[in-house]
């Protein structure tokens, strides 16, 4: 296949306009097919067709190269040291995320996928899970005859990949161990049939080009203002200052042999904020509607909109006893085009969304670190996803980016701008 060269033209233009450098280019041996950015599949992305789950595909692609690496599974469990003997979660009921690891993974390694990539090993292993997203792992597992290993030394230390499917992200720890101890990885919590047949069956060279077009469009910019339409009538605003930060991308690839965590699936362009103010609303676990104040970053107070007061309550004593639960972290924009999951792993990632997340961010280059929390368990990343199946009480009207002097719009209720359609498609 052969890259069209009028599109690796305009994202080298757009880069060297905007004066940054361009990280990544593909190949000029490789062409994008983007008939999946016509108006109709992205007004309706379960339209897509996508190819059959491939774990040959996805593994060289995301990995490569590939040869004589040493590849292991990660799962987590309540119980790892009874679960995980003679595989005995695979006769219990519950634990889907965990079954798909094994069948998806470690039985597909096993019967031929790592023949075909060069690979050995294929061992799985179970740790305790964290009940937190991104809180640092115990060190302690265990592997299929129940003998009690140690994450540092038997399997950091001795494994060239790592793949985490999960039921809680660990890709913060997890970076932070590849840079430790010089393995590759992918984190792929909530795992579920859709994201098996959408999300992970995609061209991963053509979620990183595209991911790669939205990050120059959007690059060095100065601010982000976010306008949230309630269903009183109200418009919340946002405020988040970058400073003319360059934008980082999550897009799918760990080529090489730099140690580095694929987090999957991806698609997404991402800021860590160095300052926040104004308000944004919150949908609760339990489906109560709050607002949220922001002050010099931080969420400093929740206000009822409907549901239960209680846990509003819950959530402002939180901030009083420990304010950097409400520090925000990370500002993130999807960039593919995907059908919605349950998921936010995946629904993320959909184009025409965005999200926030509170809490540390030192895997994405931030300044927020686990000590830095009153307690061990509040040092987690939780992403707060704005989307029209997610949050169908209100609405992001408007998304609009200001760079030198200039504005434009990102996204307009919940669709992608003119703006960002040109720049994904070229034109």
């Amino acid at each position: 296949m052969n890259f069209s060269k009028k599109n690796e033209k305009i994202t080298l233009a757009t880069c060297a306009i905007l004066g940054v450098p361009l990280p990544f280019i593909m190949p000029a041996t490789l062409e994008q097919h983007t008939d999946y950015l016509s108006d109709e599949i992205i007004a309706d992305p379960s339209k897509r067709s996508y190819p059959t789950f491939d774990l040959v595909r996805l593994l060289k692609t995301v990995f490569e190269p590939t040869q004589h690496c040493k590849v292991c599974i990660l799962v987590d469990f309540a119980e790892p040291q009874t679960l995980m003997k003679n595989f005995r979660f695979l006769e219990e009921e519950g634990y889907p995320v965990q079954k798909k690891a094994h069948q998806h993974f470690y039985t597909a390694l096993k019967n031929g996928v790592m023949d075909q990539l060069g690979m050995h090993g294929g061992e799985m292993f179970a740790y305790k899970i964290t009940h937190g997203s991104n809180l640092d792992l115990a060190d302690e597992a265990w592997d299929c005859t129940g003998k009690q290993v140690s994450l540092d030394r038997d399997i950091y230390s001795n494994y060239d990949i790592v793949l985490c499917v999960s039921t809680y992200s660990a890709t913060a720890p997890l970076t932070a161990k590849a840079k430790q101890y010089g393995f590759r990885g992918a984190t792929l919590h909530g795992l579920n049939d859709i994201i098996l047949s959408s999300g992970l069956a995609v061209n991963y060279l053509d979620v990183s080009r595209d991911a790669e077009k939205i990050r120059c469009a959007m690059t060095h910019a100065d601010s982000i203002e976010i306008d949230f339409a309630l269903e009183d009538g109200r418009i919340l605003t946002a405020w988040l200052g970058l400073d003319g930060q360059e934008a980082q991308k999550s897009h799918g690839l760990c080529n090489g042999l730099t140690p580095d965590i694929a987090n999957l699936p991806a698609g997404e362009v991402y800021f860590v904020p160095s300052d926040a103010r104004g308000q944004f609303p919150m949908k609760y676990e339990d489906g109560t509607l709050g607002v949220l104040e922001v002050v010099d970053r931080c969420i400093i107070h929740s206000t009822l909109i409907a549901g239960d007061q209680r846990t509003i309550d819950a959530h402002n004593a939180r901030l009083k006893d420990d304010p950097m639960t409400g520090t925000l972290g990370e500002l993130g924009f999807g960039t593919q085009v995907l059908p919605v999951s349950g998921a936010d792993i995946q629904d993320e990632k959909v184009l025409g969304t965005c999200h926030l997340a509170t809490g540390r961010d030192d895997h994405l280059g931030g300044d927020i670190v686990p000590t830095m929390f009153k307690k061990h368990e509040n040092s987690t990343h939780d992403d707060i996803l704005f989307a029209p199946h997610k949050t169908p009480n209100f609405n992001i009207s408007q998304v609009r980016m200001n760079r030198d002097g200039s504005q434009e719009i990102i996204i307009e209720n919940f669709r992608p701008s003119a703006y960002i359609l040109s720049a994904l498609r070229g034109e």
